[in-house]
């Protein structure tokens, strides 16, 4: 089983890129998704983050934005949370390919907005990286509401993309149409003979 690990910063097009795959046959697993599950209403990080930094949960719901200005602003705070995250998140990743490889699937995709940052590179077997400009990615993330300063400070902690496409196997443009991030696609798969 090929494993493919996708990567992008936030506003990327990442989900959308792994939808694609997934169209294809390629399963995915987001870390992003999981974090969200993880991090729901009395989800299994919830205490561990109520008890790490108190005054962020109330009645087992997460006050992202709260969390936000604790982890943003402050790196051992964000070691912190990425302590009680990226072990969760790990778990939840070895379940799915436990399944994938039992399912006999021929490839799945990993999306990890980190796999550089975090040297997960090393173990997959190929990796891809989204991208687009600049201001069409701050676009993006605009309107999922986040605040722009939220939105430098994210963008501030993560490789710089000119980094990740360097350092990818295949870099697949997220600026254009959806039928041109498609066929970049669908050119990806018929090169890894999947």
């Amino acid at each position: 089983m090929m494993i493919l690990g996708l990567t992008g910063g936030i506003g990327m097009g990442k989900s959308t890129v792994a939808g694609m795959f997934a169209e294809h046959g390629i399963p995915g697993f987001n870390a992003d998704e999981a974090v969200h599950r993880l991090q729901a209403k009395d989800g299994a990080a919830i205490p561990a983050i109520d008890a790490a930094f108190p005054g962020v949960v109330h009645d087992g719901v997460l006050d992202r934005a709260a969390l936000r200005s604790h982890v943003l602003a402050d790196g051992t705070e964000m070691k912190k949370l990425e302590a009680i995250i990226h072990p969760l998140v790990r778990g939840g990743q070895s379940g799915f390919m436990e399944a994938a490889r039992r399912e006999q699937k021929r490839a799945v995709l990993l999306d990890v907005p980190l796999l550089f940052e975090g040297n997960a590179a090393d173990k997959m077997d190929k990796t891809i990286v989204v991208s687009c400009p600049r201001a069409l990615q701050i676009e993006r993330v605009l309107g999922r509401g986040l605040p722009l300063a939220d939105i430098e400070a994210i963008i501030a902690r993560q490789m710089p993309d000119a980094e990740k496409r360097r350092r990818a196997d295949y870099v697949i443009e997220t600026g254009g149409t959806l039928a041109q991030t498609q066929a970049q696609v669908t050119r990806i798969i018929g090169e890894l003979g999947l």
